[in-house]
């Protein structure tokens, strides 16, 4: 769409929402809630909580189908990821940051997509994190899983700066030759992703999508896509300018980010 091109975003974040059952749309925001809660949770302990709080009565094949579709998984060891399995022709890389601490803004970036509930339908958020200082550096939300706004956030991400170590795991969107390619074009990025078993690489996306969850997406209930993105918009501003964080003797991330 010439459109998106003149604006300068993906095809995909302006489509449609996908029109998905109530049902499945009902029980997505709860296993969002009770993952949001419990992230070790894998499709057993969900479905147990599902039927223990919702009077339920769901088969492991159903939660597993609507866990694959929000894109998460429990963030314990096991011998295969289950939305994160990267297709066969894409390259996989080596995970480098064992020992490695983040010592400075954008020594090290990491990235992730969640799953965020919406009135009507649902979408995506991906982020990348300077791990040093918690600040948000670009973010995109998009209705589908599909890679291109990743590599937009990518884009957007290295047009401020760039990371010594950009970390993901090994997802389609992460090794997709177009995202893999935004960070080989710059030769003095370090290209990590998590290995089998490595369950806390990401551990501080998964705590930001737990703030970004309880401060914001379950407070406002976000009509549409077009909301959320106003909304996050406005949060992200909050969380790296005025939310002080403890893990950083109460600084704000930017104040960090840009003081050093």
């Amino acid at each position: 769409m010439r459109q998106t091109e003149l604006l300068g975003i993906s095809r995909a974040s302006a489509y449609y929402i996908p029109r998905v059952n109530q049902e499945d749309k009902r029980l997505m925001d709860a296993i969002d809630a009770i993952y949001t809660e419990c992230p070790f949770y894998g499709n057993r302990r969900i479905r147990l909580e599902l039927n223990d709080h919702l009077s339920l009565h769901l088969g492991r094949d159903r939660v597993r189908s609507l866990t694959r579709t929000m894109g998460i998984e429990a963030i314990y060891p096991k011998p295969r990821r289950q939305t994160s399995i990267p297709a066969p022709e894409h390259k996989k890389y080596p995970y480098l940051l064992s020992g490695v601490v983040a010592a400075s803004p954008n020594h090290i970036w990491g990235t992730d997509i969640t799953y965020i509930r919406l009135i009507e339908g649902f979408c995506y958020l991906v982020a990348l994190l300077d791990w040093y200082s918690r600040y948000v550096v670009a973010w995109r939300i998009a209705p589908t899983l599909a890679s291109g706004f990743c590599v937009d956030n990518l884009q957007a991400g290295l047009a401020l700066a760039l990371p010594v170590y950009h970390n993901s795991d090994q997802g389609v969107q992460f090794t997709d030759k177009d995202y893999v390619g935004e960070l080989q074009a710059h030769p003095s990025i370090q290209i990590s992703m998590d290995g089998r078993g490595r369950c806390m690489d990401n551990i501080f996306t998964e705590r930001l999508w737990r703030t970004v969850k309880y401060e914001d997406v379950y407070l406002r209930s976000y009509a549409d896509i077009d909301a959320a993105r106003e909304g996050l918009g406005n949060y992200f501003d909050f969380y790296n300018n005025r939310r002080r964080h403890q893990s950083l003797d109460y600084r704000t991330p930017s104040a960090v980010y840009h003081g050093g």
